[in-house]
């Protein structure tokens, strides 16, 4: 109980010193100061520093999630998406240095506790999308799409980009990977089998019963098939 209690100290102070002081005041005697313990029992809990400023991200990271739980999902859930994505460009802005150590120091292989969380809510959000029949792409390319936008544009506004950045990418987005907006007829016509091909494999974990194990597989293959048509093949890459 001990251990666990200095660990939560620790973890607060590190994320009030980074929110405050940016990531060069996370040193191992400010921590030790602030949370009231030895320098040993830092390493013994984290590992590193590495490991400290990962848990500290995520602490926060978490906070700002809780002050904003209160809010209702939208009913339309392309605009659940875009709430999404406000949250997450104004969690940057308001909290640079710990976005910036979710993102900014990228290590091949290696995705922040906090990032892959905001991955995964991400991801939940275009699930909604597609069960509602209004997606273009397979869900794993589209979240991956609008989570790779969403820390562009906030990485962006931290260092000063013109405020209306933000919503002006959060449409092309929506556009690009979301049907049924005006936008998304601009760039091109609904491709309606591509969207219920989407909309089925997001719900083909849910069909127990009817088909064998063997037959969902099958099918999930070939949903997936339909999904990503529109990605370029090998064949149709240029040579050369």
């Amino acid at each position: 109980m001990i251990e666990t209690s200095a660990r939560d100290r620790i973890v607060r102070a590190a994320a009030a010193l980074l929110t405050d002081g940016g990531r060069k005041a996370v040193t191992t005697r400010a921590v030790s100061r602030a949370a009231g313990v030895q320098a040993p029992t830092i390493y013994r809990q984290f590992g590193d520093m590495r490991g400290l400023l990962d848990a500290a991200a995520s602490y926060g990271f978490a906070a700002y999630l809780h002050g904003q739980a209160a809010r209702d999902p939208a009913v339309d859930p392309v605009d659940d998406l875009r709430r999404g994505w406000d949250l997450h460009v104004r969690f940057g802005v308001t909290h640079p240095a710990l976005h910036t150590l979710m993102y900014g120091d990228p290590r091949p292989g290696v995705r922040p506790t906090a990032a892959r969380v905001a991955a995964d809510i991400f991801r939940q959000l275009v699930v909604r999308v597609a069960e509602a029949g209004r997606l273009r792409l397979d869900v794993d390319r589209a979240a991956a799409m609008v989570h790779a936008a969403s820390c562009g544009v906030a990485l962006a506004m931290i260092q000063g980009g013109d405020p209306a950045l933000s919503a002006a990418t959060r449409e092309a987005m929506v556009a690009a990977v979301c049907a049924d907006s005006p936008a998304a007829r601009v760039v091109r016509p609904p491709d309606r089998p591509v969207r219920y091909a989407v909309a089925l494999r997001a719900a083909l974990a849910e069909v127990t019963g009817d088909l064998t194990a063997a037959e969902r597989a099958l099918l999930g293959e070939w949903l997936d098939r339909i999904a990503r048509r529109d990605r370029p093949s090998a064949t149709d890459r240029p040579v050369g």
